[in-house]
């Protein structure tokens, strides 16, 4: 038999799974690291401590499985896109990574904003100048630590500085300078001009290959100390919420998938190259499949919020007694709609000063009716952007639900009445690991086409809408719809009142 590893760089942990040619997950470890934020808006982590986190995790399967090991075929990672990791010329990183979240460069991004078209900017990138692209970030370390930026020889990203230490090949991954909003996705081309106008030497940035691509084989040093034999291929990667979609089975045109987490994720493929101004673009890692995808600042965050912060509930079976409280509720919570834009909103509408709201509250509302309010909430935020694709012509033809939400049953019912489609969902899905672990697979031959990422897919289930309850929820979606328009200028109000 013969075998995968899948190796994930996590905000809070480094996630590695060892998979099977026969389909089998066959072992899995994670090793917790912490996310650095030392001032305002900063966010940081240490890549050093990310490699030695992934030495562990391997070391682990070298201990259990020695034989297996050495079975090895070939090596997959995935990871946070665009984190950046600045290396010196003895490729050691020259300070804390700087994280796709991290805020610090408001005053680059207006000033890039100000100097660069924004519409040619979209046109050649799908998206304009944000806090997560990197032009903004690598000026501010030009600017404000030039010590640093004078020891400066490479940036790569989270999972491009694992392949580096596993292969002593410098390296990005597609996605990683599809999200950077440096690169042409048309045309695969850095925005040299762009980059130069600001002092920005695109000799820093290695050559871009697609996921599946061999970039490197494993130095024989790692052989004795972790376990994979000297030679291993290893893959030039996946950016994580691009390996987990295809790790859930989103393989073609019409697939859709709704994921569940701190952040409510919404991923779409189709097969050709297209972008909208409220949603982002990726390549997929499944060949000329692409991702139209969309990412809610809160979802499963706003359920943590309510039962730590308000009710103050932190009992392991909170969200079983909080379901059954919701279930006695009708459909539509009576009345009761809430805003989920607790902390302001990425896509579709792109409104930083967006707030949460709480509309229709009687003195007859219970705990049990807030909690459904704020699970339809979610729900009614992945319909925005279903409405968004409609639009755009893209009807989805299935849909799957993973990560935390996807384990409660009563959420996932709730999303097939609010979308009014059958939900498939995984609710003990593992993530990027095994979407870049399949991946990897399929770039040496151990699998022979995309499908067969359904082997590891047994355990799901299936949710079908209700028909009485699809009329109440359209009522009330628009209601969702509208309170946003009428609330929008307050929003702006509220931020202004202590400046």
């Amino acid at each position: 038999m013969e075998y995968i590893l899948g190796i994930d760089i996590g905000t809070t942990s480094v996630k590695v799974i060892m998979i099977s040619s026969e389909g089998t997950i066959f072992d899995e470890t994670s090793v917790p690291h912490d996310l650095i934020s030392k001032h305002l808006n900063w966010a940081e982590e240490d890549a050093d401590i990310w490699w030695e986190n992934t030495k562990t995790a391997l070391q682990r399967f070298h201990n259990r499985h020695p034989e297996e090991m050495k079975n090895i075929r070939c090596v997959g990672c995935s990871g946070m896109v665009p984190a950046i990791v600045i290396l010196d010329k003895q490729g050691r990183p020259v300070r804390k990574t700087i994280q796709q979240n991290d805020a610090r460069a408001v005053e680059q991004i207006e000033r890039i904003s100000s100097t660069i078209n924004q519409d040619e900017l979209y046109a050649a990138t799908g998206g304009k100048t944000n806090q997560q692209h990197i032009l903004p970030r690598l000026l501010w370390v030009k600017e404000n630590e030039p010590e640093v930026w004078e020891r400066a020889d490479c940036v790569m990203g989270s999972y491009d500085w694992i392949n580096y230490k596993l292969t002593g090949v410098k390296s990005l991954e597609m996605n990683w300078a599809v999200e950077s909003g440096a690169m042409d996705i048309r045309t695969g081309k850095w925005l040299q001009k762009d980059l130069d106008r600001f002092g920005i030497d695109g000799k820093l940035l290695p050559p871009v290959n697609e996921s599946g691509k061999v970039i490197g084989h494993t130095k024989a040093e790692w052989e004795e100390l972790l376990g994979i034999p000297q030679g291993t291929p290893v893959i030039a990667g996946s950016a994580d919420h691009v390996a987990s979609t295809l790790a859930a089975g989103i393989t073609k045109k019409g697939d859709l998938l709704i994921k569940f987490g701190g952040a409510g994720d919404i991923l779409y493929c189709i097969d050709e190259i297209e972008t909208n101004e409220k949603l982002f673009f990726d390549y997929h890692i499944v060949p000329e499949e692409y991702l139209l995808n969309g990412c809610m600042a809160s979802s499963g965050s706003l359920v943590k919020w309510f039962t730590k912060d308000i009710i103050h509930q932190d009992s392991p079976d909170v969200f079983d007694q909080l379901d059954a409280q919701a279930k006695s509720v009708p459909p539509a919570s009576d009345g009761l709609v809430i805003l989920p834009y607790f902390l302001g909103e990425k896509t579709p509408i792109f409104d930083p000063t967006a707030r949460g709201v709480m509309f229709g509250l009687t003195l007859s509302h219970t705990n049990g009716h807030i909690f459904r309010a704020i699970l339809e909430s979610v729900i009614y935020g992945f319909r925005h952007h279903v409405e968004v694709l409609k639009e755009m012509g893209y009807e989805p033809e299935r849909i799957m639900a993973t990560n935390g939400g996807a384990k409660s049953k009563f959420w996932c019912q709730i999303a097939a009445d609010i979308l009014g489609k059958t939900i498939r969902s995984y609710p003990s899905h593992p993530g990027s690991a095994l979407g870049v672990a399949f991946l990897a697979g399929m770039s040496v031959g151990v699998f022979q086409n995309w499908e067969e990422i359904e082997k590891f897919l047994t355990d799901f289930r299936v949710f079908e809408p209700n028909p009485q309850a699809v009329k109440i929820y359209d009522k009330s979606y628009a209601i969702y719809r509208n309170l946003y328009q009428q609330l929008r200028p307050s929003f702006q109000d509220v931020q202004n009142l202590y400046s």
